[in-house]
């Protein structure tokens, strides 16, 4: 099943000056949203492959996005996560059918790698509710300097019968990391964790 998208956006922060200090250069990161229809909404239905089918589409096509928007090549980005919010008449599986099985392969093959796990949220809400996109290192999980987040919102969703899906990316980690732990520069990204 094809998603009917209602509206995408993108959401660009590019932390220029942190504690008086010039971030040079600066840590930006991306999430591009994408609202569409829940086919599901309104019944409980053991198969889930239509929503599933529509993660897969939305992860190549949100990736995409969120790159194009940092100017970025996809192998150059460094961070991802990914979330959705469900309306009303959905349920928090209908989130997870969207984000797990089939969105995560389209995402790495926009960003040429990515064998660590995509940080993920999911929640139930209405019109105007924010999301806290966890993000994280897409070649190793245990670099602390990327654990960081993304909050999107989109003012008018999702209402009764839609889900809001976000993909989030960065070309970098937090300005000036100082809590220790595995940098980047030590990544061998064999396992997605190290």
């Amino acid at each position: 099943m094809k998603a009917k998208i209602i509206k995408t956006m993108v959401v660009v922060e590019e932390i220029l000056l942190e504690m008086n200090k010039e971030v040079n250069p600066p840590t930006r990161k991306a999430a591009a949203v994408a609202v569409i229809e829940n086919p599901l909404a309104g019944t409980y239905q053991e198969d889930l492959e239509p929503l599933m089918e529509i993660g897969e589409e939305l992860g190549t096509l949100l990736t995409k996005k969120a790159v194009d928007a940092l100017g970025i090549k996809g192998g150059e980005a460094e961070s991802f996560g990914k979330g959705a919010i469900v309306g009303e008449n959905g349920e928090w599986e209908h989130a997870a059918a969207i984000l797990h099985p089939r969105l995560g392969k389209p995402v790495r093959a926009v960003l040429e790698k990515g064998p660590a796990l995509i940080p993920s949220a999911k929640k139930m809400g209405g019109m105007g509710s924010t999301l806290d996109v966890p993000l994280g290192h897409k070649d190793a999980a245990y670099v602390r300097s990327h654990f960081d987040a993304i909050e999107v919102r989109v003012t008018d969703a999702p209402r009764a019968n839609q889900i809001v899906v976000a993909i989030a990316v960065t070309d970098s980690g937090r300005p000036f990391p100082r809590v220790g732990g595995m940098t980047k520069d030590e990544i061998k990204g064999e396992d997605g964790l190290r």
